[in-house]
């Protein structure tokens, strides 16, 4: 099935996202992994992995629309120093992804392309939780001090 040329872009275009994504959270985990930040690596990497879903969720979307995947484009990274800025940068990319697939919602509900929309509308849910989690860390940060919130993310 042929798919609208704006969904394919658009497809495209969050592919590119969550193909970044997924290099920088790998980044992320294995600089916590290096830390000893047991319990942030596991999580982090779990993100990764799902970003992954996504990635071939978006894929065989293209696909199925008859379109082609480009799978050779990343864009910009922003790897976190420490925990602090990885956080805070991944709270940007999740909180500019948020935005991205609610676009992409009305594009497909405008081009009446119901299954991109629910495929758009599942990976939107799965980042605003991505993005609640990452909240959830700052403000424990802010409650306890960075340097309790790094003994609680050490492997017991």
């Amino acid at each position: 099935m042929k798919g609208d040329d704006r969904i394919l872009e658009t497809l495209n275009y969050l592919l590119a996202d969550e193909l970044t994504a997924i290099n920088q959270y790998m980044v992320h985990s294995e600089m916590c992994a290096d830390w000893g930040y047991e319990k942030l690596h596991e999580t982090i990497e779990k993100r990764a992995i799902g970003e992954m879903l996504h990635a071939e969720k978006l894929i065989g979307r293209i696909l199925f629309l008859e379109g082609v995947p480009i799978v050779s484009k990343l864009n910009p990274m922003h790897i976190g120093a420490n925990v602090e800025e990885q956080l805070n940068n991944d709270w940007t990319a999740e909180s500019e992804a948020i935005k991205a697939y609610n676009d992409a919602v009305q594009l497909a509900v405008e081009a009446s392309d119901n299954g991109t929309r629910e495929l758009f509308e599942s990976i939107l849910k799965d980042e605003e939780d991505h993005i609640d989690w990452i909240e959830t860390q700052i403000e424990q940060i802010k409650q306890m001090g960075l340097q309790l919130y790094l003994a609680k993310q050490l492997d017991d």
